[in-house]
């Protein structure tokens, strides 16, 4: 992977990953806003030098889980491919990585609680 250390954020992809209070447990609606916070500070990923990521609730099922962005403009998935294929990496990758690092966080954070 090439280093884009020098890239502007107004250049970078946002990864926008809602998070479902279910995956919380039952008392999910109370912690939904914290667990994003502590995602939003914990979350590491090898892209990060052409990567942000925003952590937010999922408020209904028609909201996307995932959705991408560049400079507070959303993406298709097709261009959101294309702009991962520049950096040799896919959406498949990077969403199969989030998946997992999110299901790592929850388990911090449930036993913070």
């Amino acid at each position: 992977m090439n280093n884009y250390s020098d890239l502007p954020d107004n250049k970078k992809l946002t990864v926008i990953y809602r998070v479902e209070h279910g995956c919380l447990g039952p008392q999910g609606k109370e912690h939904v806003e914290n667990f994003c916070d502590f995602a939003q500070q914990s979350f590491t990923a090898p892209w990060s030098s052409f990567v942000d990521w925003k952590f937010i609730p999922r408020n209904g099922i028609t909201q996307p889980e995932i959705q991408y962005e560049i400079n507070s403009r959303l993406l298709s998935d097709d261009k959101a491919e294309k702009y991962l294929a520049m950096f040799d990496t896919t959406a498949e990758h990077l969403e199969n990585h989030v998946h997992e690092k999110i299901f790592s966080l929850i388990e911090q954070y449930m036993k913070r609680e």
